[in-house]
């Protein structure tokens, strides 16, 4: 570049150079219980700061910082919290995403500290962030409450994206769909009230299931959806005419996905279909970022990797498919339709 050169617009690079700040003061004051804390009410930082045993600067420069951020208001030198955090930022709310966003502080923070390794190697961090070999949801999920406050963030993420999942295609022809690690059952819930005549089995490991029963017995749909503990790898699959895999496939190494597509293939009816619900890249993975970075984060985390509608057809027809359509949401997750002739 000449020195009299202007030098190009610098924000993008700015605003990366901040992101994980922004990121990290939300993981802080959830894991600080600063939104449940004004879930009970309204109250002064110096109010917070003796409730939580914090130190008031601190706890000040934190509120502001989430105000900022759009997270709470504060009027005076009162905080409360937005409708957006009392949803999803706070422990009680049926809807919270703080599972998912423990796992993110607790967890994935660490494992994407080695992601420049990641990258050298194409394997995941859990061997050199942990020290863990093997299964890695077994090593995360070895207590009952870590597994709770994950399947609770993926059902908050669920409540968001399953009612648009299920209604990217004209499902109704459909009398019987399994869920194939159905985690809470948001995605049979979603389909049962959106489909009045089809039926849904939630199938998951059993440890998965008691939480899955609890919410599932909840909803106004419970008489129609049954709970199936087994491991879709090894066991038989249930009965169906339309099998769902959400967010699933895109923790599998390609041959695992393939092994898993036959199971549900061999399986299916004639007109049966899988709905299949990930994100996906654009054909030329230019975009969608949300895609991007989650891509990233398979890279990191699992033996898998995101995918553009062109390679779930290739996979898909592979094993049989003929049919394959893909539609995008609004929504975090996007929907892939593939039946068998």
């Amino acid at each position: 570049m000449a020195p009299d050169t202007p030098l190009p617009d610098p924000s993008v690079v700015l605003d990366l150079l901040e992101a994980f700040r922004r990121s990290k003061t939300m993981f802080a004051a959830v894991a600080l219980g600063l939104f449940d804390s004004l879930e009970r009410g309204p109250k002064s930082c110096s109010g917070l700061a003796e409730e939580l045993k914090l130190d008031p600067d601190a706890l000040e420069r934190l509120l502001d910082a989430c105000v900022g951020l759009q997270l709470l208001d504060r009027r005076g030198d009162v905080y409360e919290n937005t409708l957006v955090a009392s949803t999803y930022l706070c422990t009680q709310s049926p809807a919270r995403l703080t599972g998912y966003i423990s796992y993110s502080n607790t967890v994935m923070w660490k494992l994407w500290a080695n992601l420049e390794d990641a990258v050298r190697e194409g394997t995941n961090r859990w061997q050199q962030t942990y020290g863990w070999e093997g299964p890695i949801f077994s090593h995360f999920f070895r207590t009952e409450d870590a597994l709770r406050g994950f399947l609770m963030g993926m059902h908050g993420y669920g409540l968001i994206s399953s009612p648009q999942v299920v209604a990217a295609f004209d499902l109704g022809r459909f009398r019987r769909l399994v869920d194939l690690g159905g985690a809470t059952g948001h995605l049979a819930i979603a389909a049962c009230r959106r489909y009045p005549n089809l039926r849904a089995v939630v199938f998951d490991l059993a440890g998965a299931l008691p939480l899955a029963r609890e919410i599932v017995g909840a909803s106004t749909v419970a008489d129609r959806i049954e709970l199936v503990a087994g491991d879709f790898f090894a066991d038989s699959l249930p009965e169906a005419d339309l099998y769902a895999l959400g967010r699933i496939l895109h923790d599998w190494t390609e041959a695992k996905i393939l092994d898993l597509l036959r199971r549900i293939f061999d399986r299916l009816p004639p007109g049966g279909a899988v709905l299949i619900a990930e994100k996906l890249l654009d054909d030329d993975k230019r975009g969608p970022r949300w895609a991007q970075m989650q891509n990233l984060n398979m890279l990191t985390c699992t033996e898998g990797k995101e995918r553009t509608l062109t390679e779930y057809q290739a996979l898909l027809r592979q094993v049989g498919f003929t049919q394959v359509s893909g539609r995008q949401t609004p929504a975090p997750l996007d929907a892939v339709l593939a039946v068998k002739a």
